[in-house]
């Protein structure tokens, strides 16, 4: 018999993640997938979002796995480092570099990113011409919270921008952390 499915929490970054983003496309075709819901997208106080992403993971237990973009991957690792719980593991996609000076004044205590090693399988997918973060910035954090990264070539912000539509080879990369599971 198949292991039950695990369940998806789905962390946007700044702004949300519009109707055309993958994030919101995967959710349409499964609807069993939650979006964590924040208060404020815009100017989010980061206690704020982890404390969100905490009771999250708490209500979905430890089969779940994350699936961040942008700043949703720096959530990750700020949770991470706040809490101990266990999760089956993350699909974090272009991480945005919270350190950069273009990265946006409005958000708060996103800086510095927590560069400890992650304690669950966790995969970084990466563009070689992410505005938001260097390529050799998103090979630094993956190395630093020991994961898996994947670099898929010119593909932007890896958004809706990209043109990835439902990013298909997205989906296999979840199921790929979810296949792996949680790691010592």
């Amino acid at each position: 018999m198949p292991a039950p499915a695990s369940p998806v929490l789905i962390l946007p970054g700044l702004h949300d993640s519009g109707p055309q983003h993958w994030q919101t496309l995967w959710m349409r075709g499964r609807p069993d997938y939650r979006r964590v819901e924040q208060a404020d997208w815009k100017g989010p106080r980061c206690a704020d979002w982890v404390a969100n992403l905490d009771a999250a993971v708490s209500a979905a237990g430890p089969a779940a796995v994350l699936v961040a973009h942008s700043a949703g991957c720096a959530l990750v690792a700020h949770w991470a480092a706040a809490h101990r719980r266990p999760i089956r593991g993350a699909l974090l996609v272009a991480p945005s570099d919270v350190e950069a000076p273009s990265y946006p004044a409005e958000p708060t205590g996103f800086a510095p990113m927590p560069l400890g090693r992650l304690p669950f399988a966790t995969t970084v997918v990466a563009s070689t011409d992410d505005p938001y973060v260097s390529l050799d910035r998103a090979r630094l954090f993956a190395a630093r919270w020991g994961a898996r990264l994947v670099e898929i070539g010119a593909a932007g912000h890896i958004n809706a921008a990209s043109g990835l539509g439902a990013w298909p080879a997205g989906l296999d990369l979840l199921d790929e952390v979810a296949a792996r599971g949680a790691r010592p």
